[in-house]
């Protein structure tokens, strides 16, 4: 059998699946494309140290020239669904970073991309794979807690400190630009994948602004969204830059027949509830959940609980037909529903709380509502569109010392400890 030959645009996120990748006995890493070249240098060493045959771009469209199968997209957040558009349209298969998509028009023609190219499409929502909720998701397929009733999922993860060392000091990087709720998978998506229900209304919050120590919006706020799901289960969806240390993962499920729940402190722990046929007596056990799919490889690569391996197999998987990769590669159209509820819950807040249907757009007569809504806080994408990338403060009226600050500080290589900026 042939290996599948792949490619990685973006070296930084990408480091992972290079690893992955590099070492997968049914896929060849053959290329691998950032503009940063001191993240190639490093790459080259990985070349070097292994013998390994892969070519080097810091252009894109010399990378796209290149002889290969499937791309790996790890780069900006924000950029993912027009790039994975046209590498299916080309004829390659597209393992996408979070997130899916930035506007709804994106989501309509991702979905439409890889209906119309055949290609497989692949999410890269490493924290579905976690030991804790990729045990959730088995169990729950098992049935041990019957229907899902109410859940929530959490990612509180302040980058207030190595804020200048993500956005570079530019005023326009997409994670200064972001608004609360867009990068919200990490804290809804294992919730989705285990139960197998899907979003149909979301309502959006978002924290008042830290303005002490402030560095740029999306980093001192947090956000929620209340999401309603398709069985009338309600799901609280929790993440951003709220102060705790460390950084806080946790899931919790609670079903008809018992509930499960990752520790709080430990995401890769887990308690489980079974009740019995006596109400309100059953079995409370506590236990480290061993990696069911490929244990060997998987302990290999122990970044973000375990999880990083898997994205990245199962998409190999799903590609050569394999049934790992069909039962547990994220397809589009999920990874679609978990992303337009961050977009949606943006809208709920800018209308007050006023809750937002979440439209299924498998469905084809549903998606020409949404064909030309390019609404977003980026004006490159949302022209006349450009929605507020916060309704707390002008983001545009930021002095350019709070930038200025984060550039010097990239430059030096040092983290943020203390910055203050009357906004």
């Amino acid at each position: 059998m042939d290996k599948i030959k792949v490619g990685v645009f973006g070296a930084y996120r990408g480091k992972t699946m290079i690893k992955v990748l590099a070492n997968h006995p049914n896929a060849e890493l053959v290329a691998v494309c950032d503009k940063y070249r001191p993240l190639l240098d490093e790459v080259q060493g990985l070349v070097d140290e292994n013998k390994l045959g892969i070519s080097l771009y810091e252009d894109f469209e010399s990378f796209f020239l290149h002889d290969m199968d499937a791309v790996v997209l790890a780069n900006y957040a924000n950029e993912h669904a027009p790039y994975a558009v046209r590498l299916l349209k080309c004829g390659r298969h597209v393992l996408s970073e979070v997130l899916p998509c930035e506007t709804m028009s994106q989501a309509v023609e991702l979905i439409e991309a890889v209906e119309e190219s055949g290609k497989v499409y692949a999410y890269a929502e490493n924290y579905c794979y976690m030991k804790g909720p990729f045990e959730m998701w088995r169990r729950y397929e098992s049935g041990d807690i019957g229907e899902v009733q109410y859940a929530e999922g959490e990612y509180i993860h302040d980058c207030s400190n190595i804020w200048p060392q993500i956005s570079y000091g530019e005023r326009d990087h997409w994670r200064n630009r972001a608004f609360s709720t867009f990068y919200n998978t990490h804290s809804l998506g294992p919730i989705t994948v285990a139960t197998g229900r899907r979003p149909v209304r979301v309502t959006g919050f978002e924290t008042n602004i830290r303005r002490k120590g402030f560095v740029s919006g999306i980093n001192a706020l947090g956000a929620v969204e209340m999401v309603t799901l398709d069985n009338g289960a309600v799901v609280k969806s929790i993440h951003g830059g709220l102060k705790r240390e460390p950084g806080s993962v946790n899931y919790q499920i609670y079903g008809s027949k018992g509930m499960m729940e990752t520790n709080r402190w430990n995401v890769s722990s887990l308690s489980v509830y079974m009740e019995s046929d006596k109400l309100c007596k059953g079995d409370l056990t506590h236990y480290d959940p061993e990696q069911f799919v490929s244990p060997e490889m998987a302990a290999k690569f122990g970044s973000h609980s375990g999880s990083d391996y898997y994205p990245t197999h199962f998409f190999i998987e799903k590609i050569l037909g394999n049934p790992d990769g069909e039962k547990y590669s994220i397809d589009v159209c999920t990874a679609v529903d978990m992303g337009i509820c961050g977009i949606l819950a943006y809208r709920s807040i800018l209308n007050g709380g006023f809750p937002v249907r979440v439209p299924n757009l498998r469905n084809k007569d549903e998606r020409d509502e949404y064909r030309d809504d390019r609404a977003c806080t980026n004006p490159a994408v949302a022209g006349d569109q450009l929605l507020p990338v916060s309704p707390q403060f002008d983001y545009d009226s930021l002095p350019d010392e709070v930038f200025d600050q984060c550039r010097r500080l990239w430059e030096q290589n040092k983290e943020a400890e203390t910055f203050e900026a009357d906004i």
